[in-house]
């Protein structure tokens, strides 16, 4: 049973990220032999990838979707590291990924699918309330919500609730930022 960490937290990460969506989907169950080789292989890959601290892998989180979907959420510290691991010829990805293609020509009992989302620096916020650790704050850690991280805007920017407005129209500012 997960252990439950009370109280408001956010995540520990305040640099870009790349969250890599990535899951497949059972068409025909009764074709075990077809889509039980995709749904083994991914643990391999994120036991190679959880040992290699160089990679750019940062952790994953399991979205189970009822019946069907397995989803599986990844950050990366960026774009280049996936791309990396993804044409390693020497990992585990492209070998499952020639099997995958050459076996889905004659069989759609198994669909797979990503996305990949490039997220800026300061392009991302997240909140907690009495939740084990989970999704980027489980990858991350996680830092207790205070005054400055208290509103979704102020999670978002890092610019305090209570900052001055800009009176150029470019939003709040942070009195210290600003030296003001």
């Amino acid at each position: 049973m997960p252990i439950i960490q009370p109280g408001r937290f956010t995540a520990r990460h305040d640099g870009p990220l790349v969250v890599f969506l990535i899951g497949m989907r059972i068409n025909r169950f009764m074709q075990v032999s077809q889509w039980l080789p995709v749904a083994r292989a991914m643990g391999p890959m994120i036991d190679e990838l959880t040992r290699d601290p160089d990679s750019g892998f940062l952790g994953a989180e399991n979205l189970f979707q009822p019946w069907r979907t397995v989803l599986l959420a990844q950050y990366w510290r960026d774009f280049d590291s996936l791309e990396r691991y993804a044409r390693a010829a020497d990992k585990h990805h492209l070998p499952a990924w020639h099997a995958f293609n050459q076996a889905s020509r004659q069989n759609d009992s198994v669909g797979i699918f990503h996305e990949t989302y490039l997220v800026p620096r300061r392009g991302l916020e997240t909140i907690y309330a009495n939740m084990p650790k989970f999704g980027l704050g489980k990858v991350a850690g996680t830092v207790p919500v205070t005054e400055r991280r208290e509103t979704a805007r102020s999670r978002m920017t890092g610019i305090k609730p209570d900052a001055k407005p800009d009176t150029r129209g470019n939003g709040a500012v942070d009195e210290k930022e600003e030296g003001v």
